[in-house]
C-alpha cells in the first residue's frame, strides 16, 4: 500500500499549469504501475465475491430466477434514486429522465426541441458500431469500469489515462456512452475533489462535440452542476466548465437552463481581463496571466454559443458584456478575439447591441482584424459589419476606418472562394456599406463591379444573394450601370431569375429595376427576354418578391421599345397584375399600383385594364392611411381616369373625398400624385362640386407654391377646372335672372 499512497500523494500535490492539458501529468511508468494495481484490486474483489458465493447453498432454478429478479429490481431502484438526486440539484429545471423521449417547447423559438437522438443520428451510430471496432473502444470502457469500481485515487488515475485517447472520434465517444460513462462523469461533478471534477470536465468537454452526447448531458441534469462550478475559486475548473458549456450549449434546451440557473452573469465576469494581459504575447505571460487569458477565452466561447438565443442576448447586455467585448477586441491573441467576434456578430442583430457597438468604438477594432491572417477572424469580422451597417453612422465609420479595402480584397482572393461563410460575410458587408453614396464612390475606385460579376456564377445562394444586393446598390448610379453592362453582368443576372431562392429574387428585381433605367441596358434586357421573366415573379408566393418585381416592371415598360405591344404580347400579364390588387400586403399593393400607373400610359392597355374592372379594385383601396400606398394609388387613378367614363365612375364610387384627404400628408410625393389624380377627376363637374365641398381649394393653393413642377401644374389645372365650373354656374344664374 505504500506505493499507492506515494502515487496518491504525487497526484494530490501536482498542479495543473497548462490549460490545454488540464489533466494531471503522470509518467508512463507510473501509469503502467497504477493500472496493474487497479487490475489487481479488481481481481481481488471478484475473488472475494466468488468465495462468498461458493459458501452459500446452491439454489435451484426457480430460486435463482427469483434472486435475479430481486437484483434487477434493486438496480432499478438505484437508478431512480440517482435520477431523484439529479432532479434535486436544480430546482429551476423541469424533471427529466434519462430514457424518456419527450418534446420540450422552449421560449427561445417557436420550434420544439427533441431531447432524444433522432432516427438519423441513431442510423449513423448503428453504422459506426457495425464497423470494425478498434481496441481503444474496449480499453476506454475498461477505464470507465475502473472509475465506477475504484476509489478516489483510481478515479483520478483512470481519468488521467483517458487523456491518452482521442475522445473527439465518434467510436471513442460511443465507448464512453455505451457503458454508461456519461452518468458517472456527471455524478463526479458533484464531488468535492477538484482533481476529480477537473478530470471529468476535461472528458466531457472532449466528447460533447457529439450532438447526441450533448443532449444526454442535458437530460442527466449536468447543466446546473457545470454552472455551479463557474463559482469555484480554481481558474482551471472555471475554464474547463466554460469549455464544456461552449459545446453543450449548442443545444437549445441547454441555453435555456444556463439562463435559468444564473450562469450568464458568471460567464460574463470571466471576460474581465486586464488590457495588459490582452496586449502581451502569450510567451511573455506568467502562469497566473495565462490562466486569466485562457479563462477569458473559454468564457467567450461559451457566451458565443449562448448568444444563439435572443433571450440570452438581452441578459448578456444587462450583465455588462458590451464594454468587456470592446476591451477583448483589442487583444493580440487570435484565439480570444475569434469567439468574442463571433459573439458580437450574433448579438449585432439586436438594435440595442448595434447602437452599443457603435458607441463603444468597436467598428475600428473590427476593421483592424479584417487584416488578420486568420480566416475565421475575417469571417466573424465581416459578418459583424454585415449585421451592424444598417445605419448611416456605422457605414461612415467603416469607410473612415479603412474597412472597404480589406472587404474588397477578400472577394478578390480566388484562393478563398470555397470558404462560403467568409464570402457571404464579406459580400454582405459590402452590400450594406454600399447603401451610402460616399461608400459607393470609394468602391468605384476599387473597381468593385468588375470583381462582383465573376461571383454571380458561385454555387452558393447566400453568396450570390449578397453579391446581387451589392450590385443593386451600386447600379443606382449611371456610371456603374455602364460598367456592369460592359463587364457582361446583365446576362448573368437574367439567368439567375430562374432561381427559387426568395431573397435572391428580391435583390435581382432591385438590380434589374435600376439597370432598366439605362436605355442601352434595356435593349439588352429585351433581347434576353428579361421582362417576361420579371413578370413571372409576380406569381411567386413571397410578398417581397411580388412587390419588387412589380416595381421592376415600371422602368421596363416605360423604357422598352414599343412597350404597349410588349405588355400585350405577354399572355395573362395584365390579368396577373390586376389580381394582385386583392393582396393584403401594403407593400405589394403599392408596387402593383405603380405598375398599373405605368402600364395605363398606353391607351390600348388602359382599355384592357378597364375591361378587367381595375377601377373598382382601385376604388376599394382609397381608404388607406399608408403614404406609400397613397402615392402610387393616386398615380394609378390619375392614369386610369382618362379613359371612357372612368372619371364619372370613380366619382360615383365615392373616391374623391378620400383622395382629397391625401393632401393632409406630410410627404411631397403624395402631394404630387394626389394633385395629378384630382386634376383628372376634376374633368367631371360633379367631382368638382365634391372637391369644393371637401375643402380642397386651400390645399391646392399650397401645392401651387410647391417646388415640384408637376405638382404645380396639376394643382393649377385642378383649380382651373373648379373655377371654370363656378364661372359657368354664375353665367347660368345670370342668364336665368335676365330671363325673369
Amino acid at each position: 500500500m505504500s506505493t499507492i499512497e506515494n502515487d496518491e500523494e504525487k497526484i494530490n500535490v501536482q498542479s495543473l499549469q497548462d490549460t490545454k492539458a488540464r489533466m494531471i501529468d503522470i509518467t508512463p511508468e507510473q501509469q503502467k504501475h497504477l493500472k496493474e494495481v487497479l487490475a489487481q484490486n479488481l481481481q481481488e474483489k471478484q475473488q472475494h465475491e466468488e468465495a462468498w458465493q461458493s459458501g452459500q447453498q446452491q439454489p435451484d432454478s426457480d430460486e435463482q430466477r427469483r434472486l435475479q429478479k430481486v437484483k434487477k429490481e434493486d438496480q432499478q431502484q438505484k437508478k431512480k434514486e440517482v435520477r431523484r438526486r439529479i432532479h434535486d440539484t436544480c430546482g429551476s429545471c423541469p424533471e427529466r429522465f434519462f430514457g424518456s423521449k419527450k418534446t420540450i417547447v422552449t421560449q427561445d423559438s417557436d420550434s420544439t426541441e427533441v431531447e432524444s437522438s433522432t432516427e438519423e443520428e441513431e442510423r449513423w451510430k448503428d453504422i459506426a458500431r457495425t464497423a470494425e471496432i478498434p481496441a481503444d473502444y474496449y480499453n476506454i470502457q475498461k477505464l470507465i469500469k475502473y472509475i465506477k469500481a475504484g476509489n478516489q485515487t483510481a478515479t483520478i488515475v483512470s481519468l488521467c489515462c483517458l487523456r491518452d485517447y482521442d475522445l473527439r472520434t465518434q467510436i471513442n465517444q460511443m465507448a464512453v456512452q455505451d457503458i454508461g460513462g456519461l452518468e458517472v462523469l456527471v455524478n463526479i461533478l458533484e464531488c468535492n475533489d477538484s482533481h476529480c471534477r477537473l478530470g471529468s470536465l476535461y472528458v466531457l468537454s472532449e466528447i460533447s462535440l457529439n450532438i447526441d452526447i450533448r443532449k444526454t448531458i442535458v437530460d442527466l441534469g449536468g447543466i446546473p452542476l457545470i454552472v455551479d462550478i463557474l463559482s469555484a475559486l480554481s481558474r482551471e475548473l472555471k475554464t474547463m466548465a466554460a469549455e464544456t458549456l461552449a459545446n453543450v450549449c449548442k443545444v437549445r434546451l441547454a441555453r435555456k437552463y444556463v439562463r435559468t440557473c444564473n450562469g450568464i452573469p458568471k460567464l460574463v465576469d470571466m471576460l474581465d481581463v486586464s488590457l495588459r494581459i490582452l496586449k502581451t504575447p502569450r510567451e511573455e505571460l506568467n502562469t497566473s496571466d495565462l490562466e486569466c487569458l485562457n479563462m477569458a477565452r473559454a468564457g467567450a466561447r461559451a457566451l458565443w454559443s449562448l448568444s444563439l438565443s435572443r433571450h440570452n442576448k438581452e441578459l448578456m447586455r444587462k450583465s455588462g458584456i458590451v464594454p468587456l467585448m470592446a476591451r477583448l477586441l483589442k487583444s493580440c491573441h487570435t484565439d480570444v478575439v475569434i469567439p468574442i467576434m463571433g459573439t458580437i456578430q450574433e448579438c449585432a442583430s439586436q438594435p440595442k447591441f448595434q447602437l452599443a457597438i457603435t458607441t463603444e468604438g468597436m467598428i475600428a477594432d473590427i476593421v483592424t482584424h479584417l487584416h488578420s491572417d486568420s480566416l475565421d477572424l475575417k469571417t466573424e469580422g465581416s459578418t459583424a459589419i454585415y449585421k451592424c451597417a444598417f445605419d448611416q453612422t456605422t457605414r461612415d465609420l467603416v469607410r473612415s476606418a479603412g474597412g472597404l479595402e480589406p472587404l474588397v480584397a477578400i472577394i478578390k482572393d480566388k484562393n478563398i472562394r470555397d470558404n462560403k461563410k467568409l464570402m457571404t460575410g464579406a459580400a454582405g458587408a459590402i452590400w450594406m456599406c454600399a447603401v451610402s453614396e460616399a461608400n459607393v464612390k470609394k468602391l468605384d475606385t476599387l473597381r468593385l463591379i468588375n470583381h462582383l460579376v465573376p461571383l454571380l456564377n458561385d454555387d452558393s445562394d447566400d453568396v450570390i444573394t449578397n453579391v446581387v444586393g451589392a450590385i443593386a446598390e451600386c447600379v443606382r448610379f449611371q456610371n456603374n450601370r455602364e460598367v456592369l453592362r460592359i463587364a457582361g453582368g446583365l446576362p448573368a443576372l437574367v439567368a439567375l431569375l430562374n432561381s427559387s431562392h426568395a431573397p435572391l429574387l428580391v435583390n435581382l428585381a432591385k438590380a434589374l429595376k435600376e439597370c432598366a433605367e439605362d436605355a442601352e441596358s434595356m435593349r439588352i434586357l429585351e433581347e434576353l427576354d428579361a421582362v417576361r421573366l420579371i413578370w413571372s415573379l409576380l406569381k411567386n408566393t413571397d410578398t417581397q418578391v411580388q412587390a419588387y418585381a412589380a416595381y421592376a416592371i415600371c422602368p421596363c415598360v416605360r423604357n422598352a421599345h414599343e412597350s404597349g405591344e410588349l405588355v400585350r404580347s405577354l399572355v395573362g400579364a395584365m390579368e396577373l397584375v390586376v389580381d394582385l390588387l386583392k393582396s393584403t400586403d401594403t407593400h405589394v399593393l403599392s408596387a402593383v399600383c405603380a405598375a398599373i400607373a405605368t402600364i395605363a400610359k398606353d391607351s390600348t392597355n388602359l382599355a384592357i385594364l378597364t375591361d378587367l374592372k381595375v377601377i373598382y379594385k382601385l376604388a376599394d383601396l382609397v381608404n388607406t392611411s399608408e403614404d406609400l400606398l397613397r402615392e402610387n394609388l393616386a398615380a394609378a387613378i390619375a392614369s386610369c381616369a382618362t379613359y371612357g367614363n372612368n372619371t364619372q365612375e370613380l366619382g360615383r364610387l365615392r373616391t374623391v373625398t378620400p383622395i382629397v384627404s391625401y393632401l393632409t400628408s406630410n410627404d411631397p410625393a403624395v402631394h404630387r400624385t394626389t394633385a395629378m389624380a384630382l386634376e383628372k377627376l376634376s374633368m367631371d363637374p360633379q367631382n368638382c362640386i365634391i372637391m369644393h365641398q371637401s375643402g380642397v381649394v386651400p390645399f391646392l393653393l399650397e401645392c401651387v407654391g410647391s417646388t415640384n413642377k408637376e405638382t404645380q401644374l396639376a394643382a393649377a389645372g385642378c383649380l382651373r377646372n373648379i373655377r371654370e365650373l363656378a364661372l359657368r354656374a354664375e353665367e347660368y344664374l345670370l342668364k336665368i335672372d335676365e330671363e325673369y
